[in-house]
């Protein structure tokens, strides 16, 4: 069964968990998300890289959400999921398309577990951070982290502040914590206040061409 080896460590870890520790009332749901290697437009799609994309990305994000809750209502806990996002879930882009349709179905998975869960009191929110200088990133872009760094600070709206990833973590922090206990089914943009096609273009001009 194609995705069984990713099925069977989520419930490998769901019976470590269960077995450690009483109850989950929290899963920051960070996932390996990665990029395809080529530019995928919409017209020159590799599929078989779309598939492995999304198994990563979308499936492993929901094998984590479904399992979460779970544990949440069988422990009777009013838990908190946050899933992480990508400011690519609300815009698009001139390539990575199959990237893009993945933070979109994150953003989806999340609204759908909000309303779902809300009778059992679990809270379900989404941080999505912008341009982030990371491995994953610079790798992208063929760049160094010092110049991925120049490249997205010089999009930055909020003068004197670079995007790093504590401020993601605080984001988090907030949405777990009992200050946004009323607080469900958000998409919190830590995106220093620019529109998101800014960064798209920025990262498409940036990037090698094909």
């Amino acid at each position: 069964m194609k995705g069984a080896p990713l099925y069977i460590v989520m419930l490998r870890m769901r019976m470590k968990f269960k077995t450690s520790f009483n109850q989950l009332s929290i899963l920051m749901d960070s996932n390996a998300g990665i990029f395809s290697p080529t530019s995928q437009t919409v017209m020159e799609l590799d599929m078989s890289q779309l598939d492995h994309l999304f198994a990563i990305n979308v499936r492993g994000m929901a094998l984590c959400v479904k399992h979460a809750a779970r544990a949440m209502v069988e422990g009777h806990v009013r838990g908190s999921i946050v899933c992480t996002g990508s400011i690519h879930g609300r815009e698009g882009g001139s390539r990575s398309t199959d990237y893009t349709m993945s933070k979109h179905a994150v953003l989806g998975l999340m609204r759908a577990a909000s309303v779902q869960l809300a009778t059992h009191g679990i809270r379900v929110n989404c941080v999505s951070p912008n341009g982030l200088a990371t491995p994953l990133t610079c790798k992208l872009l063929g760049k160094s982290h010092e110049d991925a760094q120049e490249i997205y600070k010089s999009l930055a709206r909020l003068e004197g502040v670079v995007l790093t990833p504590k401020h993601v973590a605080n984001a988090v922090l907030f949405l777990v914590s009992n200050e946004a206990e009323f607080i469900t089914g958000l998409d919190l943009r830590v995106d220093g206040g620019f529109v998101p096609n800014d960064l798209c273009r920025v990262v498409d001009n940036a990037m090698p061409q094909p």
